[in-house]
Parts: C-alpha cells; sequence; structure tokens
C-alpha cells in the first residue's frame, strides 16, 4: 500500500487573504512556521505589520487591501506573483459580520455581501487564472456553519456563507477533472474579532467548550492543505462541544 498519506507544507506558495486578523492570522503564522511560502492582504496597517513580524516575514510578504474594492484584485495578484513566482494555494478568510438585514443601511449590507461571498469568488477567480495552466492547485474558502444554524441575527452573513457552500461544491466538479482541489472549512463559534463580546468574555466561552480557539480551525485548514494529492477534504466542520444553535 502507497504510505504517502500527507505532504509537507514547506516550500508551497499561499496567498491568504483576511491574514491579519482571525482565523486567517492563526492560518498564516501556522504556515509560516512550516515553511510555507507566503503573502496576504488585510485591510488595516497595524494587524498587517503585527502578524508579518510574528511571523518573522518582511514586509513583502503582504499588503493592504480590500478584498471589497474590484481595483485591488489585479493589484494582489501582481504583487503576490512577484513575491511567489506561483501560486499553489489560495486560503480565503477574509469575511465580515453583519446585522439582521432590516436593520442594516443599504451601502451596509452590500457591503458584506461583496466582502464574503464576491470578494471569495474574486479570489477563487483570480487563483484559478493562475492553477487551471498549470492543472495543480487547491482553493480554501473558510466559511460557516451558519447556514444550517440559522441563528436569529444572522440572515446577511448567513446568506453570504451559503453562496460560498454552494459555489464551492459546484465548482469542485467543474474543475476536479483539472486536479484543482476545493475545500470548504465551516467553523462553529470561534474566539476571534468578529465575535460580540470582550476578549474576556471569548475567554470564558473557550473555557466552558462554547468557542474555539482560532488557531484550532487553523489546525484543520494545515490538515487539508497536507493530504496527498489524491485526497480532496471538501468539507471539514469544526464546532465547539457546546455550539449554540440558535
Amino acid at each position: 500500500m502507497d504510505k504517502d498519506l500527507a505532504r509537507s507544507l514547506k516550500g508551497l506558495r499561499v496567498l491568504i487573504t483576511g491574514g491579519t486578523t482571525g482565523i486567517g492570522r492563526a492560518a498564516f503564522l501556522a504556515l509560516a512556521r512550516e515553511g510555507a511560502q507566503l503573502f496576504t492582504i488585510g485591510r488595516e496597517a497595524e494587524p498587517l505589520t503585527e502578524t508579518l513580524q510574528l511571523a518573522g516575514l518582511d514586509e513583502g510578504a503582504g499588503m493592504n487591501a480590500d478584498v471589497a474594492c474590484r481595483n485591488d484584485v489585479e493589484r494582489v495578484f501582481a504583487a503576490a506573483d512577484a513575491r511567489l513566482g506561483e501560486i499553489d494555494a489560495l486560503i480565503s478568510c477574509a469575511a465580515l459580520g453583519a446585522q439582521p438585514l432590516h436593520e442594516m443601511a443599504d451601502e451596509d449590507w452590500r457591503y458584506v455581501v461583496e466582502t464574503n461571498l464576491v470578494g471569495t469568488l474574486a479570489y477563487a477567480r483570480g487563483a484559478l487564472d493562475r492553477m487551471l495552466p498549470r492543472q495543480k492547485g487547491h482553493l480554501v474558502l473558510v466559511s460557516s456553519i451558519s447556514p444550517d444554524i440559522k441563528a436569529r441575527g444572522e440572515s446577511v452573513y448567513s446568506a453570504t456563507k451559503a453562496g460560498i457552500n454552494a459555489f464551492a461544491m459546484t465548482l469542485r466538479k467543474e474543475i476536479g477533472h483539472k486536479s484543482i482541489r476545493v475545500t470548504v472549512i465551516e467553523p462553529g463559534s470561534v474566539g476571534t474579532d468578529m465575535q460580540e463580546g470582550s476578549a474576556e468574555e471569548q475567554r470564558t466561552a473557550i473555557e466552558r467548550g462554547e468557542m474555539l480557539f482560532a488557531e484550532e480551525v487553523a489546525e484543520g485548514i494545515l490538515f487539508a492543505l497536507t493530504r496527498s494529492p489524491r485526497c480532496d477534504v471538501s468539507l471539514l466542520r469544526m464546532e465547539p462541544i457546546r455550539q449554540k444553535t440558535a
């Protein structure tokens, strides 16, 4: 039997959106420890600088950009191409929380949709433009269990994540024969800046098993990336042991 069931991440060329906070940042730092070659984007300058310093990487490993901005897409991929040469994997983490639709201004809910859903598709398209000619690559899209839970107050957020799920599952059928893998990560409640509540309240929730550390979800991302080219982890759902369902 072939024992080559996993692969090293050393040298893997990875673009991460939203890699300066939350799950994206945890994944970025974990991949840096594994020796991957990385490029990330985030909206704010200070978290980007801090993340690169923690990873021990120079400022060329990231840039400030907004995934909701159409004009930023070409700029980001040009910088990623210059840094990495090729892109072996895209990890799409950039996302915003939201309030119920009827409690949001029109421009605010549209911005959430542009960030969470349209931004995911735009960066998947940019990555595929580079992966399809090589017939090699991996898209890892961070979604949520929210489309299944349908918790009150998450109508806009759930809609964007449901869109990501449908997109990814259909895309796999469209490009699987090109040896490009598509993984959806569905976290439950995670202690990040997207969550309501103070850092202390989140720590208490984590201790009670009501939230996960972002680093735990990052481990799930690394698991998907390290499978052999034969194996596509199409869906990985990760929940705290006491996940709230309403």
